[in-house]
């Protein structure tokens, strides 16, 4: 009996969780203007709307451009945390790692907000360059919790290996600690770049005047005659976020079996 009520509970979670995802498609292929039943026929315009709007690809770019610098910057970052936090002790360790994951826990609006008011006390234009700073915040800590697991992993005697061949430490990073994490840096950027690609708040405060795609997607929500472009565009973006996200997951176990680590969790 609890296993029945237990499976119907599961059942009607997945229904509510992924059914709005799953109606994406079906009306974003709809012909008809209306979001409802019954449909009115099958169409590509709306698809083809979203090609040509000029506006909507300007976000795109903004939004790319920002999602490729954060996934850099935030893996380049959580490279230095994680393989600190592995690899050494020092005093302050526990706090010092608490304040940069601290952003996991914090609501967003709060930290859009106080950046803004920071930026804006500082002189800084808001700009792509500071929703890129923005990101980098926001994007570090999970990025950490990815390259930590890899660093962690590895096997010490490793690289007291490489030490006693005469290798510095900046070529035994290079030549047997890198190939191994290369896996877990891999999905590092992935992950970073997808959780910019679908950032709104951050985006909202700190973008001013160039739009990116969250923003754009928001704005449009005010016109009915667009809301079929929108879901267009909503089905091509669960797509891309299905597949980065599958293509992260699969590197990031491929690079627990190269290093023989036990799996704690991923993402799928």
């Amino acid at each position: 009996m609890k296993f029945s009520g237990l499976r119907t509970y599961a059942v009607l979670y997945l229904l509510f969780l992924y059914a709005p995802i799953v109606l994406l498609p079906v009306f974003a292929f709809n012909s008809g203007t209306v979001v409802s039943f019954p449909l009115q026929g099958f169409t590509t315009d709306w698809f083809a709307q979203m090609a040509a709007n000029t506006t909507l690809r300007r976000a795109l770019t903004n939004s790319l451009i920002i999602g490729g610098s954060a996934a850099v910057l935030s893996t380049v970052l959580a490279m230095f945390a994680a393989r600190a936090s592995a690899r050494y002790r020092f005093r302050g360790k526990a706090p010092v790692m608490g304040f940069i994951m601290l952003p996991l826990v914090l609501p967003e609006i709060m930290i859009g907000g106080s950046l803004l008011i920071v930026l804006l006390a500082m002189g800084v234009k808001l700009s792509i360059l500071t929703v890129i700073l923005g990101h980098v915040l926001i994007a570090t800590p999970y990025a950490i919790t990815i390259l930590s697991t890899a660093f962690s992993s590895l096997d010490p005697s490793l690289e007291e290996a490489a030490y006693d061949l005469g290798e510095t430490k900046w070529s035994t990073f290079r030549r047997v600690t890198l190939p191994l994490v290369l896996p877990a840096i891999i999905s590092s950027m992935l992950i970073s770049f997808t959780i910019s690609m679908d950032e709104f708040i951050i985006a909202f405060f700190l973008a001013g005047n160039e739009p990116t795609l969250p923003t754009y997607i928001y704005s449009q929500l005010r016109f009915p005659k667009a809301i079929p472009v929108i879901l267009a565009l909503g089905t091509c973006l669960v797509v891309a976020s299905i597949a980065l996200l599958t293509l992260a997951e699969y590197i990031r176990r491929r690079g627990l079996a190269k290093t023989g680590a036990k799996d704690s969790g991923g993402f799928l």
